[in-house]
């Protein structure tokens, strides 16, 4: 399971006590801003992507939508979501669950400057009831993000 896989993640840096478990879904931001108790746009979201034949992840705020024309501007192509079968086989990570933590090799994250205005984010951590509460330096340390990136605007 890969919560199994992120809890063993965040083990490693000493830190797998910052990963929630709810009785409820956490799969939606809204489902995930309700467990927690946050505003929406706090929920940091991870989409996949494809991206010259591998996985790319983006993890935005939880109010911002990806925007294509920026999208294609940055990695050269248009924004193509991946199916559930592929963000498993290529991610790790279950769609619902998706996070940028533990992930297969070959995947890269991205995080959009979307994020920077909170102290404190929240993304999934592997299963679709889960989440873990980072600071921004956390959440750049843990994902191993390439870089910061702008590929986003408001709903």
């Amino acid at each position: 399971m890969a919560i199994e896989k992120v809890k063993a993640y965040f083990a490693s840096f000493g830190a797998e006590d910052k990963i929630r478990e709810f009785p409820v879904s956490s799969a939606t931001v809204e489902l995930a801003a309700a467990a927690l108790g946050v505003e929406g746009a706090r929920i940091a979201k991870t989409m996949s992507f494809l991206v010259e034949n591998a996985a790319v992840l983006v993890v935005t705020a939880g109010d911002k939508k990806i925007d294509n024309a920026k999208f294609k501007a940055f990695f050269g192509t248009k924004a193509k979501m991946l199916t559930p079968e592929q963000a498993e086989s290529m991610v790790g990570h279950a769609v619902g669950g998706v996070c940028p933590f533990a992930l297969l090799p070959g995947c890269r994250v991205y995080l959009d400057e979307s994020l920077r205005r909170f102290e404190v984010v929240y993304p999934a951590a592997g299963s679709s009831n889960s989440a873990v509460e980072l600071t921004i330096p956390e959440l750049e340390r843990y994902s191993g993000c390439s870089e910061w990136i702008d590929v986003c605007r408001d709903r």
